[in-house]
């Protein structure tokens, strides 16, 4: 008498709750993906950076070793300045 009642079904919270965790997951792969992407452009500028200033102040170190000091050039200042810039808007 006490234990003649059936359970209830609750297939279809079960098929829910694997759905939304798959979507969850999905979401948070994609999510991965993209900072794996942008981490990717980062270095890339970085090594274009680095690879423009290793270059530039070979050609200007005479003229700013004369006035005692030696920076790089104007280029490779404002293209640091951006890089920094987008890395900055990403955080």
């Amino acid at each position: 008498m006490l234990l003649q009642d059936a359970p209830p079904d609750t297939s279809a919270y079960m098929v829910a709750g694997y759905a939304v965790f798959f979507v969850i997951s999905a979401i948070y792969l994609a999510s991965l993906l993209v900072r794996r992407h942008n981490l990717e452009q980062d270095f890339k500028t970085l090594e274009s950076i680095e690879a423009e200033a290793n270059r530039a102040p070979t050609r200007i170190a005479s003229a700013e070793t004369s006035r005692g000091r030696v920076s790089g050039s104007k280029k490779a200042a404002a293209q640091r300045k951006q890089a920094r810039k987008k890395v900055t808007r990403r955080k």
